[in-house]
């Protein structure tokens, strides 16, 4: 055998006998990173805000103690519905009302400015209960006072439904060392609106417009439900 090639067959072996010595480096997994976290989606605010009011609205709406409810019954105690009123921002409630066992048609809807709904107080001029609940919210003639709510317009099955923003109150208004309640009333609410044309000879008041009814409750009847407001704490 050529000298050349006995070199080069040695040193094969002598390669062969080092790999199987030296063991193999192990190879690293790799492990996949988690996906990235969603950034937090902020909802667009209107065009023109600033973004300091968009953030104190959203405060606002959030904090705890922002809501109130009453519970309206009849003279019986049978509860008729509720009412629900929120924060809609610093100066507006937002009143959500669900009612059942109403006439069909439209009945008058107000804040009464003491809160308190005893059905033993009647009204002796009317014979109305729930005098205990007072006047309306006021300030403002009726029509324009702060108690005057949308009338309810209930179905044939006897159920009510409304949602509506006023600034007429507020939560600490509804609350305030009086408190307040909801009244429903037997019917329509006119809210003393009478054209100048339906004349009539002046009254005791000397008021040739709406009278004294129509100026105190719109002519809405008797009060057949009440509901005096509580805040959430």
């Amino acid at each position: 055998m050529p000298r050349t090639t006995r070199f080069a067959l040695a040193a094969g072996v002598a390669l062969g006998l080092a790999a199987a010595v030296v063991p193999a480096a192990p190879i690293a997994l790799i492990t996949p990173a988690a996906p990235a976290a969603p950034a937090a989606t902020v909802a667009p605010a209107a065009p023109g805000t600033p973004a300091t009011a968009t953030l104190a609205a959203a405060a606002t709406r959030t904090r705890a103690g922002e809501s109130a409810t009453a519970v309206v019954k009849n003279a019986a105690g049978r509860a008729l519905g509720t009412v629900r009123i929120e924060r809609y921002d610093a100066k507006k409630s937002r009143v959500s009302v669900s009612m059942r066992g109403l006439t069909p048609g439209f009945h008058g809807f107000h804040v009464h400015a003491v809160g308190v709904c005893d059905a033993r107080s009647v009204d002796r001029a009317t014979g109305s209960a729930f005098s205990s609940a007072g006047s309306h919210l006021g300030p403002g003639a009726h029509g324009d006072g702060a108690g005057d709510m949308p009338p309810l317009l209930a179905a044939e099955d006897g159920t009510a439904f409304a949602s509506f923003v006023t600034d007429r109150f507020t939560l600490e208004r509804l609350g305030d060392a009086n408190g307040s309640a909801f009244v429903v009333h037997a019917g329509p609410d006119n809210f003393a609106h009478i054209p100048d044309r339906y004349f009539h000879r002046p009254d005791s008041t000397g008021a040739t417009g709406p009278d004294a009814t129509t100026r105190k409750t719109g002519d809405a009847g008797a009060r057949i439900g009440c509901g005096v407001v509580k805040l959430h704490a």
